[in-house]
């Protein structure tokens, strides 16, 4: 806190010496404010978010190839398992100080809303442009492809201010969760299943503090999660001909997958815990320092909206038929080749390119903030006051100097 002029500044009345002019610049550089350091990124969190999202596409890139290997299907549904929870929790930790202000709502606007907006259109045009496909449709309230996110972020951070308010915001999210899951009729209108059983984990990032991501992250965790995802990888390979993959993708009903109704509740609580005890695993692994990658972390969401034209491209055009992607080194040489892709698309040269859809200033289409405004104000009137106040001081230091120096050689 920087103390009042008056107490840094000598009054021109006390007694002074030949540094008198200087102690008051020394003490008017003291006064003025410095500028606020930039807040330093967390190694650790864009370590994360760029191996979540590298994870995110390999993903989609295994879905025309899995159905040929047991091996791939497995890893599939490991993968898909924890990816976007961990995501998610990021997202929820990071969403925390959403208070609804009106400088919150504009972030949130430009950036989640319009490119939520620019993507939902360009997906549809694309698929008419490169499949050929004249009835694809552009519609807003039905997320296509990898949209759903950016409609289920907007969503959630609107009602952050409510979950920090509710006593158990966590068993809450669980159960409307799993009410999601026996409720068939809820529709496809902006993706509400996922909304609502993704729901927990941007909750859960909500109640986690950093001690806890630092307590995932000790040398007993790492050591746990190698035996953890071993496990959960024969589990998934012995679960490939018994498990529907469409729980992971938590977009539709118990009875949509042809199940009793009480099995969504049910399995919303299992998938929920094995989720979260793999991320967790998963930030074991995610390294605290600076790494080559890490600068990549802070483009992720250029990463993830971009990918998909591969995706859809590659899928469009038949590529992923080629027999030979469907063997050990295509799938690998895929996963390579997509992963490749997915860093490249992250780095900053493309978030600048795509900075006027990711990150949009639209001062234009805001009104200025009346509270702001008068802070600027304030602000201003305020350093015009001091200023004068310095310019009078030093004109009554130079006086007396004068007056002094008059009185001397007379």
């Amino acid at each position: 806190m920087f103390h009042a002029a008056s107490s840094l500044v000598p009054s021109p009345r006390s007694p002074q010496n030949q540094n008198d002019q200087h102690d008051q610049s020394r003490d008017r550089s003291v006064e003025r404010p410095s500028p606020r350091p930039a807040a330093k990124r967390d190694a650790f969190f864009d370590n994360a978010k760029y191996l979540a999202i590298v994870l995110v596409a390999v993903g989609h890139s295994w879905e025309p190839l899995k159905g040929d290997s047991r091996v791939l299907q497995a890893a599939y549904m490991l993968v898909y398992a924890f990816h976007m929870p961990a995501f998610i929790v990021i997202s929820g930790f990071f969403s925390r100080s959403f208070d609804g202000s009106p400088g919150r709502l504009k972030r949130l606007v430009t950036g989640v809303a319009v490119p939520y907006v620019v993507f939902e259109s360009a997906y549809p045009l694309f698929k008419r442009v490169v499949d050929h496909d004249p009835q694809a449709a552009i519609t807003l309230l039905d997320p296509y492809y990898l949209t759903w996110f950016l409609c289920a972020l907007f969503i959630w951070r609107l009602t952050t201010p409510i979950w920090k308010m509710v006593r158990y915001p966590l068993p809450l999210a669980l159960v409307m969760a799993m009410l999601a899951s026996l409720t068939p009729n809820l529709g496809s209108d902006l993706d509400l299943q996922r909304v609502l059983q993704f729901l927990p984990y941007f909750v859960l990032g909500l109640c986690l503090k950093p001690e806890h991501f630092r307590t995932v992250r000790r040398r007993s965790v790492r050591i746990a999660a190698v035996p953890v995802f071993a496990f959960s990888l024969a589990f998934c390979w012995w679960a490939v001909p018994r498990m529907d993959t469409g729980w992971l993708y938590h977009r539709a009903s118990a009875q949509e997958l042809g199940l009793p109704w009480w099995v969504g509740p049910a399995m919303q609580l299992a998938l929920f815990g094995c989720s979260l005890l793999l991320t967790a695993c998963f930030f074991s692994w995610v390294p605290g320092r600076t790494m080559w990658f890490t600068a990549l972390g802070a483009g992720t969401l250029c990463g993830y909206l971009l990918h998909g034209f591969l995706i859809k491209a590659a899928d469009y055009r038949g590529w992923f038929d080629h027999a030979a992607l469907h063997r050990p080194l295509g799938e690998i040489a895929v996963t390579v080749a997509i992963a490749a892709a997915v860093t490249l698309l992250c780095t900053p040269p493309v978030r600048r390119v795509f900075r006027f859809v990711m990150e949009p200033k639209m001062a234009w289409a805001f009104r200025r903030d009346a509270a702001a405004l008068a802070r600027e104000r304030e602000t201003r009137e305020g350093q015009e006051t001091r200023e004068g106040q310095e310019t009078r001081e030093m004109q009554e230091a130079r006086e007396m100097r004068e007056a002094r120096r008059a009185k001397a050689e007379a």
